[in-house]
């Protein structure tokens, strides 16, 4: 639409004549985009984007709809068709218009109603139907949930490593693993600069739609990295470093801050910058290397990618041991020769949410894998958001673009970005974070709890819009929700605030039915059961730090844990681990602390 009518004259000039057009970034305002996205599901049994939504003066819609191409066509009229009749409905058909906008306002209002909350918190059976459901959904061949399109969808599969850890049940783990394998070795994974594109358009994870988001490339690691802690497969360590190097290459702003997306075409032409043929690989590696380069990258004379003759890059071919590094020069060279392509449109708008995700995920990467690039990174990234997306009071911001930073934040900046605090301490031991952790959380509760188990997405007090909605279920990125109620249960060790357990048992119930009912919608609140009933691994450094520890630490999967330092005490470096406020004695030696974390 933005190419067909929007920059057409003669649909510039009815829309002129006859409305005030206002262009949303639902990504700048997810607050409009819920509400009327869900008027659209509503009225049409659908929804999507592009969002056409008409409305009174006073925000109340009467007309909605997503795609309408310049002339009928598709079955669906054409969109100054549709401009036109809506503008002569407006002018001689008031009443109509004051009667069906009403009817959709009240409408919209019964689609947050909360469920009956659940008489006490769910329990572990829950999680384990939910498991079981969700691996029913999965498919067997090529991993991933089945069917076309084909998402990431990191928080429901960390559910599913979740039950392996509790249960031993090696298929859990298995359809975990094969899905990331499939994931990392096809077209959804950037071969050769690494990050994730945003979903594959097949079954088979082969070829992408090429957009990279933030999100997913900060949802990602983290699983890739437990995936490594349960397994040992350093596949899964490899492309979760690889993708935080991706993001510190090309989405980083220079002062530290991440970007929020890459678009799919370059040169008006999707997947231009990223596919290849036959006679670009030679050019780009030398005869040398160009048949083993093609063979490994599955890159035919036919090619797969929507008949071009251009190959979308994917590892087709095992490498003998003499063969890999002749490989990762060939890696390196094609690398450099894509890199003087023209590169898809990077957006640079800074959001204070996804750069709490990619603050959580950079900042564990850094705790996990020991290396000090990520943990600046994250450190960086929280910097920023601390002096460039905050008031003068404290209060948080949610965009930050070409110098200027503006609108409230919503429920997910607080919570992600707390979440992101958190794991930064737990990677730097510096005080600082945990305190602003600690307050965000405070202030998450504050604007947005809702005194019943819920969290809506806008502050109290904020802006007058038709409805203020909630955010419950997962959808790109987790719920808000989910994660403010993680947030609190995770410093509730540090705190000792016995009101932070209350509004998290009181969110686990309010959501049982929605948890019970569609639980891959649910991942995260599903995460936040798991650790209100396993309670969080407690484990305390006394002392200095032991890097042989935090590297062994490392290698342990512990979905739950929750580390901090304490001054030292009289003696050698010491370590603890409590569980259900029960703590052991202080260990000396990494062996006594593996056998406490067993």
């Amino acid at each position: 639409m933005e190419h067909e009518s929007f920059s057409d004259p003669d649909t510039a000039a009815i829309l002129n004549d006859n409305f005030v057009s206002i262009k949303v970034d639902r990504e700048e305002r997810p607050d409009l985009d819920q509400i009327y996205q869900t008027v659209c599901q509503m009225v049409t049994r659908s929804g999507g984007w592009p969002l056409s939504v008409w409305l009174t003066p006073d925000q109340r819609p009467f007309y909605v709809g997503t795609y309408y191409p310049p002339q009928e066509r598709y079955g669906r009229p054409g969109f100054k068709q549709v401009l036109l009749a809506l503008s002569r409905a407006y002018r001689e058909k008031p009443d109509e218009v004051a009667r069906v906008s009403a009817n959709w306002t009240e409408s919209i209002a019964l689609t947050d109603a909360p469920p009956d909350a659940a008489e006490t918190v769910p329990g572990r059976q829950l999680l384990a139907d939910a498991a079981r459901s969700m691996a029913a959904r999965m498919d067997r061949t090529h991993g991933g949930f089945s069917g076309a399109p084909k998402f990431p969808s990191a928080y429901s599969w960390d559910v599913l490593l979740r039950h392996y850890a509790h249960t031993g049940d090696e298929l859990f783990l298995k359809l975990v693993t094969e899905t990331l394998s499939h994931m990392a070795t096809r077209g959804l994974y950037d071969q050769l600069g690494g990050g994730f594109h945003r979903y594959s358009v097949d079954a088979h994870w082969a070829v992408p739609h090429f957009e990279k988001m933030l999100y997913d490339n900060a949802s990602l690691p983290p699983l890739y990295l437990s995936a490594w802690q349960a397994t040992g497969e350093p596949l899964f360590r490899r492309i979760a470093a690889e993708t935080l190097t991706y993001v510190l290459r090309k989405m980083t702003h220079p002062e530290g801050g991440f970007y929020s997306t890459t678009d799919a075409d370059s040169e008006g032409e999707e997947g231009k910058f990223f596919a290849f043929n036959r006679e670009e690989v030679f050019e780009a590696v030398g005869d040398g290397l160009g048949d083993l380069m093609c063979r490994y990258y599955g890159v035919t004379d036919e090619g797969n990618f929507e008949h071009t003759g251009k190959t979308v890059l994917h590892v087709a071919y095992t490498p003998t041991p003499d063969e890999e590094p002749r490989i990762a020069e060939g890696r390196r060279l094609m690398l450099a020769y894509r890199e003087r392509r023209v590169p898809p449109f990077r957006d640079e708008k800074i959001l204070t949410a996804w750069n709490g995700l990619m603050i959580s995920a950079m900042a564990r990467g850094g705790r996990i894998l020991r290396d000090a690039a990520f943990t600046g990174g994250a450190r960086r990234a929280a910097d920023f958001v601390l002096e460039h997306l905050t008031t003068e009071d404290g209060s948080l911001l949610r965009r930050y673009k070409d110098g200027k930073a503006g609108i409230p934040g919503y429920v997910e900046d607080y919570a992600y970005f707390t979440a992101g605090l958190i794991d930064l301490y737990e990677a730097t031991f510096d005080e600082q974070y945990l305190q602003a952790a600690i307050r965000y959380a405070r202030d998450t509760v504050r604007l947005f709890y809702d005194g019943q188990g819920g969290f809506f997405l806008t502050q109290e007090g904020g802006e007058a819009l038709i409805h203020r909605p909630k955010d419950a279920s997962d959808q790109s990125t987790p719920a808000g929700s989910s994660i403010s109620v993680i947030n609190l249960l995770r410093l509730a060790p540090h705190t000792g605030d016995d009101s932070a357990r209350e509004i998290a048992e009181a969110a686990l119930r309010t959501y049982e039915s929605y948890m019970a009912k569609m639980p891959s919608g649910m991942g995260s609140m599903l995460q936040a059961l798991d650790l209100y009933h396993s309670g969080p691994t407690e484990v305390t450094l006394i002392g200095d730090t032991r890097e042989e520890w935090l590297e062994q630490l490392g290698r342990h999967y512990l979905p739950n844990l929750v580390l901090a330092r304490r001054a030292p005490l009289q003696g050698a470096p010491s370590l603890t681990v409590c569980r259900n406020f029960a703590c052991s004695a202080p260990v000396t030696s990494w062996d006594d602390a593996a056998r406490l974390l067993d």
